[in-house]
């Protein structure tokens, strides 16, 4: 089981001091947070990806690349690559030349972003959404896997005898996520390649996302891939903790109040009631953490959201030291109960050894021989 943080990048005015941190304030606390992170003994750090205000990761690779210089371990990845308004020969590039800089400590998440004007900026048509991202991640695991691509498509010029370059570290590409909070059709992209499915159950509940996991891991087993409980699945969560659980609800309150992707709307209590949220001591985090098995199943990747809403650096740091502390009940307890069966989270090391055996780990083989549908794949 692999834990560990991700964030949004969000610019955000701390709603106890009013103070709103520059935006190289905001990117140099990420990169401190994700030191931080490796120290306490966490397995991965992900960035979001945006092009719009509050917000800073626009280039997360960049910034992955500087903390793959300061880190030893630590799985970088992105919570978000835009594979909708991003040329999938970018990703090709970008990815294959951080997975060099960081030796093969990365892996990707493809999703469509939260922003609809993102489409125009960058050339693309909302309303083309799904066939994008089915569209332009069939390039991209083709550019991963083929030395020469000749390639033609809807939604960009063609490729003639085509390399991307650097290719993938021992040629084995980065493992892929496919992120979704509310569309089937990716978790049937998913299934069909094999690939990893990340249900970011942060804002629903989780009946919602037990029928995206339920549909991904029907499909995985359906292209072939493995029985169903070995499909790899990540889920995201949110916490913030105290010693004291109502002195953690004290402190978090305005942070929750105020936050501009929930703020107004329901109760901390109700939020915490209806979503993984968790908001009190650290024992209380470590019993909602593990009833997600029970709603999910087994899964390989556990990634918490702990810095937004204006949380200071400080506290954001506290939160990883506690975090730090529980971690190795979690590790124990998700340990005791995953059958041998169930697969461990991707590295890279793991699957060149795969590769190396003759064997076909999730994101390494070809894909099926027909695509998945761009309309209905849920059915």
């Amino acid at each position: 089981m692999q834990f560990g943080i991700f964030t949004v990048g969000d610019v955000t005015t701390d709603p106890t001091t009013g103070r709103t941190p520059t935006e190289a304030e905001r990117i140099k606390a990420m990169v401190a947070i994700a030191v931080k992170a490796e120290e306490v003994g966490l397995d991965v750090f992900a960035s979001g990806e945006h092009h719009n205000p509050p917000f800073v990761p626009s280039s997360p690779t960049t910034m992955l690349g500087y903390i793959a210089a300061r880190t030893e371990r630590l799985i970088l990845s992105t919570s978000t690559t835009l594979i909708t308004t991003n040329d999938p020969v970018k990703i090709a590039e970008d990815f294959a030349m951080l997975q060099h800089l960081a030796d093969g400590r990365v892996d990707v998440m493809m999703g469509r972003g939260n922003t609809g004007p993102v489409y125009p900026w960058f050339g693309q048509d909302i309303r083309q959404g799904i066939p994008l991202a089915i569209e332009n991640y069939a390039l991209l695991h083709q550019l991963w896997r083929e030395e020469t691509v000749d390639w033609e498509g809807r939604f960009r010029t063609p490729l003639h005898g085509f390399t991307s370059t650097p290719r993938p570290l021992d040629g084995v590409p980065p493992f892929v996520w496919h992120g979704s909070i509310r569309s089937p059709e990716i978790a049937e992209q998913a299934a069909y390649y094999g690939d990893g499915f990340f249900a970011n159950n942060i804002f629903w509940p989780k009946e919602h996302f037990q029928a995206l996991i339920d549909l991904y891991r029907r499909r995985y087993a359906h292209y072939g891939h493995g029985t169903p409980e070995q499909a790899m699945v990540g889920l995201g969560g949110q916490i913030f903790m105290r010693r004291d659980s109502q002195a953690a609800v004290r402190e978090f309150r305005p942070y929750f109040d105020n936050a501009p992707v929930y703020g107004h709307g329901p109760s901390l209590e109700e939020f915490t009631d209806q979503t993984p949220l968790t908001v009190g001591s650290p024992q209380q985090v470590i019993e909602k953490t593990l009833t997600f098995r029970e709603s999910f199943g087994d899964y390989q990747r556990q990634l918490f959201l702990v810095d937004h809403a204006g949380l200071p650096l400080k506290t954001v740091l506290e939160q990883l030291d506690l975090l730090g502390e529980i971690l190795p009940t979690l590790r124990e307890e998700f340990a005791r109960q995953r059958p041998a069966a169930v697969p461990e989270g991707p590295t890279h090391a793991a699957r060149v050894a795969a590769a190396r055996e003759g064997a076909t780990p999730p994101a390494f083989d070809g894909a099926p021989a027909s695509a998945p549908a761009t309309r209905g794949a849920a059915s």
